[in-house]
């Protein structure tokens, strides 16, 4: 009995000596990350620029569509108007535009006899067109034909930043109940699949990210979508280390190299037999006319003239692109935003609302490089 007391007392000495050392561990990698941490500098000058692109959101203050009308015997599904989301929620919209043909075609099929002869037209072929196309080749017997009127390089999707985060899609007290329940459902199912395709194939990978503030308060407020799409989320008060904000919320999310992702998105769809025609409409009675009896509106910003969406206007976006830096390994948002990619480092940050200009402005240039510029100022080597 005693030497069984004795045993015992012992690992109950171990245990408690284990978890004082494991405390102890951790306690000192979290101290070792905020003094070891070193950021390479971004070099921020005018002589770096490699390209400067302008695109125009596509946005509505009520938020995105995603939902279906029949229109005799076809039926439409519109998926369009993402804001500064469109490849964020890609994923997530395509399904959600798919799912509400899923009565539309279980009736067909109920008629008919062979249902491998179901046609299917997407318009347009930028991320949500794209999406929305392998969407439907993965869960459908079926042809699926894209008509678009441009074709990566050379969508708008294409000169996107290619942050993960459902950011400018909305104006918070525009919204309804139903859009807030599409919104997030779209955001999770978005997520997991940009988590399943990170790798060089994609151009998917995982980032640190630092968001800046002179405001505590701010800490507070969830982040696009969700807290949890966003791991290990952690505090710093601690302007020493980070570029001399008083405030830094890290966390993870994802990058999306829309050069890389585009154009591995029309290999797939094209591996998987789908079709593509370079065609632009004029107007929606030349849309139904359409052999497909089944047409996905993926249309982006189109969708004002094409099908009279009134609600949905631009906001214009100039990004400023320096050359590539390996070393950068962060990304940042606070006066602007900063994210690295393999063709370049995208500097960025303007938000103007119904400005339908492609055209860089000078003026616009200066302030995200003065802006950036001060933010490096603060970093400490």
């Amino acid at each position: 009995m005693r030497l069984q007391t004795t045993r015992r007392n012992f690992l109950r000495g171990a245990l408690a000596t284990s978890a004082v050392l494991m405390a102890a561990r951790t306690s000192a990698l979290a101290t070792a990350f905020n003094s070891e941490r070193r950021f390479a500098p971004v070099k921020v000058a005018r002589d770096r620029i490699i390209r400067e692109v302008v695109g125009l959101r596509p946005f509505r203050a009520e938020g995105f569509v995603v939902d279906a009308e029949r229109a005799g015997a076809k039926l439409l599904v519109h998926n369009y108007g993402h804001g500064g989301a469109g490849i964020t929620l890609s994923w997530g919209t395509a399904s959600l535009a798919v799912d509400l043909a899923h009565d539309f075609l279980a009736a067909q099929t109920s008629r008919r006899a062979r249902p491998g002869h179901r046609r299917f037209a997407v318009l347009g072929c930028g991320v949500n067109g794209l999406s929305t196309a392998r969407t439907l080749q993965r869960r459908f017997d079926g042809a699926v034909t894209i008509y678009a009127k441009d074709l990566p390089p050379d969508t708008t999707s294409n000169i996107a930043g290619g942050f993960w985060s459902p950011t400018s899609v909305y104006e918070s007290d525009q919204i309804t109940a139903k859009f807030a329940e599409q919104f997030r459902l779209a955001c999770r199912i978005s997520n997991r699949a940009f988590q399943l395709m990170a790798g060089t194939e994609y151009g998917v990978r995982w980032l640190e990210t630092f968001e800046f503030y002179r405001h505590e308060a701010l800490l507070n407020r969830e982040l696009p979508g969700g807290n949890d799409l966003y791991p290990q989320r952690e505090v710093h008060r601690d302007p020493e280390h980070f570029f001399g904000f008083p405030y830094a919320l890290q966390y993870n999310t994802m990058i999306i190299e829309p050069s890389i992702y585009l154009g591995a998105l029309l290999r797939d769809f094209y591996i998987a037999g789908g079709k593509v025609v370079v065609k632009e409409f004029r107007s929606r009675e030349e849309i139904m006319r359409l052999p497909e009896q089944v047409i996905f509106n993926c249309t982006g910003l189109g969708a004002r003239a094409l099908f009279g969406d009134q609600k949905l206007g631009p906001v214009r976006g100039q990004l400023e692109i320096l050359l590539p830096q390996p070393e950068i390994d962060y990304c940042y948002l606070g006066p602007g935003y900063m994210f690295p990619r393999r063709d370049g480092i995208v500097l960025g940050g303007t938000f103007d609302h119904d400005d339908w200009s492609l055209t860089p402005n000078a003026e616009q240039a200066n302030h995200i490089l003065e802006s950036h510029t001060e933010i490096m100022k603060g970093l400490k080597q």
